[in-house]
């Protein structure tokens, strides 16, 4: 199987029509150094997720401060490999895992607490969206056929195999410790498992329709930001580390734009 790059570097596009798309890469689940984290400007920020999962984070991170690790626990005790992911930073010494992920809710909680709100985009369609339905139908139609049942009951012993040799795709970077780069590996490992169930194709056809709404919201920013704005518009995207690549690929020959309006 061949592996995707695990960089550290933000990936800047330059849209087309005007301003760009900064994709911060980032692990799930950890609170990443100050020196990794994205130091760039933006205007708005887009995020891979719902709307009702935005929504979702701020009831889960209330519960976090009630019963601190209590959905890292859930998630470990689930067995799925969620819980694998989380087994496996939970015994790294970094800052984490934390669920919500905290590096977005970071980023969630800036911009509605930016003097007057920055404009906030949830990427993933909405369950209205006929589209998206049938795509997430097809999706779990694949997942639950008997050879993937299958593939669920040698889950463990593949999560190791793919978990080793992950670690030759990560980045060297002089600010990642041996912590964060046995981190990034298992996170690749669970990128790779949460995707396995999919196939090429349907995993084709949601990249190619996330980056027209990531598009899409850098045209809504830009049809709705005054002009006194001195420097380039900008978008900010959170993406986890291990789904960058394809992003970056999809992106880059992305003609569709699906404009987009920001959440309430």
């Amino acid at each position: 199987m061949d592996m995707p790059d695990l960089v550290w570097d933000e990936f800047h596009f330059n849209d087309p029509d005007g301003g760009k798309i900064i994709f911060w890469p980032h692990i799930p689940c950890i609170r990443m150094p100050v020196k990794l984290r994205s130091h760039s400007n933006f205007h708005g920020v887009a995020f891979m997720t719902s709307s009702i999962d935005l929504n979702s984070w701020i009831m889960e991170d209330k519960q976090e401060k009630e019963s601190p690790g209590v959905h890292r626990d859930s998630a470990i005790a689930s067995g799925t490999v969620l819980g694998r992911l989380m087994t496996d930073l939970n015994e790294l010494d970094l800052d984490g895992p934390v669920i919500p992920d905290p590096e977005q809710l970071r980023l969630l909680l800036h911009a509605r607490n930016s003097r007057g709100g920055l404009p906030i985009y949830a990427i993933e369609p909405d369950l209205e969206d006929e589209k998206w339905v049938d795509w997430q139908i097809k999706s779990a139609d694949q997942q639950v056929t008997y050879s993937n049942l299958i593939l669920t009951l040698t889950t463990g012993r593949r999560w190791k195999k793919t978990r080793k040799n992950a670690i030759k795709s990560v980045k060297s970077s002089k600010l990642v410790n041996a912590d964060m780069g046995a981190a990034s590996a298992s996170c690749l490992t669970w990128w790779i498992e949460e995707q396995r169930g999919i196939s090429e194709e349907l995993q084709n056809l949601r990249d190619e329709r996330f980056v027209s709404r990531i598009r899409g919201a850098l045209a809504n920013l830009r049809n709705n930001t005054s002009n006194s704005v001195s420097e380039e518009l900008t978008l900010m995207v959170p993406i986890h580390q291990a789904w960058l690549p394809s992003i970056r690929k999809a992106i880059t020959s992305c003609m569709n734009v699906e404009e987009i309006t920001p959440e309430e």
